[in-house]
């Protein structure tokens, strides 16, 4: 990924943060037929290891976690919220109409390597630890116990689990740092006015980062 200097992020806590609050990720791998795909929820655990965990499962029908053996390395995307920028919004381009149109976004790249857990035990602790998370914001919130064993054992058996040691973590917060302030206080103005939960946190996240210069 493409990061000048003045929209890097490397704060171990904010990128955390954006993992722990985007949880669905693309996981990119390299199998026999070239660059491969899938979409899935992660589990991250900062504690281990020297830039964390991360552990997911995908289905067994799902040839990615055989083909892995040959090929370990893996990209894991976090997306962020992410705001399109008129130009129209910069008070600049009202005096010399030299702006662009473009993206705002916030994200994490997760590189390492992919060991597969073809176990239960894993598997039910994982599939636990996700649900408890997921479920945490409902009224009543589903556990694994509301299943019939039967049918739950079943189901594990469906899926395999992955676990990938974390050995880079690269943040890229694109959020207008090489506008003058006029210019990105504008813009930020101008999401803050609009509906979209991740216009919102865009804008937000603009009033926060330091400018480049």
């Amino acid at each position: 990924m493409y990061v000048p200097a003045h929209f890097e992020e490397n704060r171990p806590e904010v990128l955390h943060q954006l993992i722990a609050d985007e949880p669905f990720a693309a996981l990119v791998t390299h199998g026999p037929h070239g660059l491969d795909a899938n979409h899935l929820p992660f589990e991250f655990d900062a504690t281990r290891g020297q830039h964390g965990t991360l552990r997911a499962h995908v289905a067994r029908a799902n040839p990615v976690w055989q083909e892995v053996a040959a090929h370990p390395d893996a990209l894991v995307i976090f997306q962020g919220p992410a705001a399109y920028i008129s130009p129209n919004w910069y008070p600049s381009k009202h005096e010399a109409h030299r702006q662009v149109p473009t993206y705002n976004y916030m994200v994490v790249h997760a590189h390492g390597r992919i060991v597969v857990h073809d176990d239960e035990a894993f598997l039910r602790g994982l599939v636990a630890r996700l649900t408890r998370k997921m479920e945490a914001g409902e009224p009543r919130p589903w556990k694994m116990g509301d299943a019939p064993a039967d049918y739950l054992t079943q189901m594990l058996g469906a899926i395999v689990g992955i676990e990938i040691e974390v050995t880079r973590l690269v943040g890229k917060w694109k959020l207008g740092q090489n506008k003058a302030a006029g210019d990105r206080r504008g813009a930020a103005e101008a999401l803050q006015a609009r509906s979209s939960d991740a216009q919102q946190a865009v804008a937000e996240a603009m009033f926060k980062a330091p400018p480049a210069f």
